[in-house]
């Protein structure tokens, strides 16, 4: 694939300097390793090797990536060993694709609180999600979740939401059968609306003294502010939605590689840059068809801002690996399912420091 005319790198290695200097003691130590780490990322600095052809010695230099897991230029292969090992996991059942969305002032608050709060997000979303289908009103059934975390929006701009590939249907309270949901349809997303909000309002609540608020939001250190600005947020609706069914699960597949392993931007969707603007592609998801797809310009010194707020905290994943003991768990409960002639149903509940795997038998 040949190499795009401009990278996020290139405007880091022109501006970040600049930047930096101009942001000194308000950029984290992390956000300062991810600017490192791309600027370097595939020259002279990371070392390298040489290729030389044995009949015309011909000799081309492949410097090395710096691996960083923000960078836009090394998510390729680890993408593609996660959608391998998703792949064992599918079942020949129809997909549905979940989406639970942070309103805009938990959002606010988040920036700063983002391993709390985007732990938070990860486990309530998926409890959400279990309980509801626990119910013999809705499904009665134990299902599987795959979520992938996201926090911007195309624009950039911060906008945490998790993304889950369901089954449509799952493993019977009894263990014995497959109990599958109505044609077109999985979970009540009104329902499921309410009682995301009310669970993630709850531990939200329940977490306020790990959390730290800066700016305008300093006064919410107060326990009786802190309430009063998540007062409105009981009455709103909360956006939960679900969308039809997958074709299969090679549809499944095609979906996942644009949602995992990904950073804010791809290289692809830059357009120009100098000292003052950056210009890239974005799409508004507000309008329909081909008027969706536009372009944004903005000073580079925001670009950069924008693409650094969704540096992750450390150990914090987006969907990460299983632990081994887990894998032994799942593969012991594989059999069972065999033997019971059952699909097998893969549980992924991510949290910030690794996934929880169990099967349903």
């Amino acid at each position: 694939m040949p190499r795009p005319v401009l990278e996020v790198a290139d405007i880091f290695r022109g501006h970040g300097p600049a930047w930096r200097q101009a942001n000194a003691g308000h950029v984290s130590l992390d956000q300062l390793k991810v600017m490192s780490a791309i600027e370097s990322c595939r020259t002279a600095a990371l070392g390298g090797h040489v290729a030389r052809c044995q009949d015309c010695a011909y000799t081309t230099i492949a410097y090395n990536s710096c691996r960083n897991r923000h960078c836009p230029k090394c998510q390729g292969a680890a993408a593609k060993q996660w959608l391998a090992e998703r792949a064992a996991e599918l079942l020949p059942v129809p997909y549905f694709h979940v989406v639970f969305t942070l309103p805009a002032p938990i959002a606010d608050i988040a920036y700063q609180n983002k391993a709390v709060i985007y732990d938070l997000l990860f486990k309530v979303s998926a409890e959400t999600m279990l309980t509801i289908a626990a119910d013999p009103k809705h499904l009665g059934a134990k299902i599987g979740i795959t979520t992938v975390l996201h926090t911007w929006g195309s624009a950039l701009t911060h906008h945490p939401h998790v993304h889950m590939i369901v089954p449509g249907g799952g493993i019977a309270r009894d263990g014995k059968r497959w109990v599958s949901c109505r044609p077109g349809f999985f979970l009540p997303v009104r329902v499921l609306s309410r009682l995301f909000r009310r669970l993630f309002l709850e531990r939200l609540t329940a977490a306020h003294k790990q959390l730290q608020f800066f700016g305008n939001h300093t006064p919410l250190a107060n326990a009786q502010a802190f309430a009063a600005y998540l007062a409105p947020l009981r009455k709103t609706e909360w956006v939960v939605y679900s969308k039809p069914p997958f074709g299969g699960p090679g549809a499944v597949l095609a979906y996942l590689s644009r949602y995992t392993h990904r950073v804010a931007i791809a290289n692809s969707r830059l357009i120009a840059f100098d000292d003052d603007s950056v210009t890239f592609k974005w799409k508004d998801y507000r309008i329909e068809g081909r008027d969706r797809y536009k372009q944004m310009t903005l000073a580079t010194d925001e670009f950069i801002r924008r693409f650094l707020i969704h540096v992750l905290p450390k150990r914090f994943h987006r969907s990460p690996p299983a632990p081994t003991t887990s894998r032994a768990s799942a593969n012991c409960s594989l059999g069972q399912s065999r033997k019971a002639n059952l699909p097998m149903l893969m549980l992924r509940i991510t949290t910030s420091r690794h996934v929880h795997v169990a099967a349903a038998a």
